[in-house]
């Protein structure tokens, strides 16, 4: 059984007493892959730097913008590898990952006493000695070296001949380096039960489940429901929004609004039916409001743990998925109060089943249930566990170091006091 750590506090608490109760002058540093947009792991990002506020934070490289950063309040600055200064790293930034194992090597970060990787790529590999004590936070094992490297070889037009060659050679040596770094971390965190089955799959390591934080409002919000479906994500091919694009031409009789852009959009624009209304880009607020005001929410693609359909469901709004990843943990399909149905198929046709299948459905699934389900992810939990997590391991990891020193005999300081001693 995947370990999921209880809620050590209530969840109404915002208390840091697990960490509060780290020594006082504690160097800590806090390491993220890199930032140059805002997904779920920045996100997650900003939840730990709010129970940290004496960290310092450590990426491969930032480009950031002032607006994101305050977005998610992101208040600090931060210390980059020399990826930093290579050219296109805005726009290009995954030409470089082969100099990325070697980038996160050479942050030095031997003047701390806690590290804390929050990882979806190489942050994980940082290095650390035996006196300091490194945290994992693992949104995912890096997907495109490992599960997923044939569909990013095929969505990146090298698939095949010399430039697909050289691709498939790095990523193995990407495999090998990420295997190997991955005992340098004292103890794993997960961000979902499907992530922590992969840490064991891929590392061999086990690792305590602590949901990403998720925003929900203290009481479900009370919105008229309006005739349409939603989705909402960057349009890119493995978010599958084409899937929901392409079901919609068989429902002629309802509408889906697709909010996001991306290099996507103009091709999913080209095959849309008059049904099919794109949005672009909404700020946050503008994009809540539309959740709550949807009949249902659509989520077509394989997430690691998913964090836009539980806040479609803080909103009140149930989840129609494709029953794969982490939104297996998140979105209740049985009982007495659902929130959502899986499709199990990743094709236009389970996905206009799915809708039909809900139309039915619909009236037995409350928004007070799908709030509430959403509550079991809130921001507060995650607070809760995640200072009981590093709170519990500091502890211990001080405990052993205790006993481990305790157990080294002093040297004898002259010969007279031992003889035998060859100098």
């Amino acid at each position: 059984m995947i370990p999921l750590l209880a809620d050590p506090l209530p969840a109404t608490s915002r208390s840091n007493e697990s960490v509060a109760a780290l020594p006082a002058g504690i160097r800590i540093a806090v390491v993220h892959d890199w930032l140059y947009t805002i997904g779920g792991a920045e996100r997650v990002l900003a939840a730990m730097l709010g129970c940290l506020p004496q960290a310092d934070l450590f990426c491969l490289f930032d480009v950031l913008s002032p607006a994101d950063r305050t977005k998610i309040g992101l208040n600090r600055s931060t210390t980059t590898s020399f990826l930093q200064r290579m050219p296109f790293i805005r726009q290009r930034h995954r030409m470089y990952l082969p100099l990325m194992p070697i980038a996160v090597e050479q942050l030095d970060l031997s003047g701390y006493d806690l590290v804390i990787s929050s990882s979806h790529a190489v942050a994980k590999g940082v290095l650390t000695g035996p006196a300091q004590l490194h945290l994992a936070y693992v949104h995912s094992p890096m997907r495109y070296a490992w599960d997923l490297q044939h569909q990013y070889l095929r969505e990146t037009g090298v698939a095949h001949g010399i430039k697909g060659a050289i691709a498939r050679s790095l990523l193995h040596r990407m495999r090998l380096w990420d295997v190997r770094t991955a005992h340098g971390p004292d103890a794993y965190m997960a961000n979902s039960a499907f992530v922590a089955w992969r840490i064991r799959k891929v590392y061999g390591r086990d690792a305590v489940v602590v949901h990403a934080p998720v925003r929900v409002p203290p009481t479900c919000p009370r919105v008229t429901k309006q005739r349409f479906f939603l989705t909402a994500s960057r349009l890119v091919p493995y978010k599958n929004v084409q899937l929901l694009v392409e079901a919609f031409r068989q429902l002629p009789d309802e509408t889906l609004l697709v909010v996001g852009t991306g290099p996507e959009l103009p091709r999913l624009r080209a095959m849309a039916g008059s049904n099919v209304t794109f949005l672009d880009y909404l700020p946050d607020a503008e994009l809540l409001d539309l959740m709550g005001a949807a009949r249902a929410f659509l989520f077509a693609s394989e997430e690691d743990f998913g964090i836009v359909p539980l806040e479609a469901q803080a909103q009140g709004t149930p989840v129609i998925a494709l029953g794969r990843g982490g939104v297996r943990e998140t979105i209740v399909t049985t009982g007495p109060a659902p929130t959502g149905i899986f499709f199990d198929q990743a094709t236009p046709e389970a996905v206009a089943d799915a809708v039909r299948r809900f139309d039915r459905l619909e009236p037995a699934i409350s928004s007070e249930a799908c709030h509430r389900n959403a509550q079991r992810f809130a921001e507060d939990r995650f607070e809760a566990n995640f200072t009981s997590f590093v709170g519990a391991h500091y502890a211990a990891f001080n405990a052993r170091m205790g006993q481990a020193e305790a157990k080294v005999l002093p040297l004898a300081r002259t010969r007279e006091e031992a003889p035998d001693l060859v100098l």
